[in-house]
């Protein structure tokens, strides 16, 4: 097989489809819908994985990157055939590294000295536990003692 007649190395376009894929739609870090800096008491903490890629998006860029290394396989219908079951391979496999790819993702439940409560979502473990004492402001969520 030759890549002189293809202006890509099969490697590098695989590469960029990767890194397609992984910046597809990743959780925030830490997210706070709630004013800054209020003090209160963590009432639950849960953890859930998350899907972090788009599977649709997963599934045309396989599809692309399977039908051009397809596409450099032999010659006239031969090369056609090759093309095609590089699409469809190519897409299925995208789809399938798209739906699993997740992270996890926390949600502390957190009630206000005010009474009102509020779900602080982060991917990074928390280091606390129901009953604390946190502080919580737009940058993160702090144990108080």
């Amino acid at each position: 097989m030759s890549f002189r007649k293809w202006p890509f190395h099969p490697m590098a376009v695989v590469a960029w489809i990767a890194m397609l894929l992984a910046g597809c739609s990743t959780p925030p870090v830490y997210s706070v819908q709630e004013p800054a800096s209020r003090a209160g008491v963590v009432e639950s903490i849960r953890s859930q994985a998350v899907q972090t890629a788009n599977s649709t998006a997963g599934t045309v860029l396989g599809a692309v990157a399977g039908g051009l290394l397809g596409n450099m396989v032999g010659g006239g219908t031969g090369r056609t055939v090759a093309t095609v079951v590089g699409a469809v391979g190519g897409g299925y496999a995208g789809n399938r590294i798209a739906e699993h790819s997740q992270q996890m993702v926390w949600f502390i439940d957190v009630r206000y000295d005010d009474g009102s409560m509020a779900t602080i979502q982060q991917t990074a473990a928390p280091g606390l536990r129901v009953g604390d004492r946190v502080l919580v402001t737009q940058n993160g969520i702090q144990l108080l003692r």
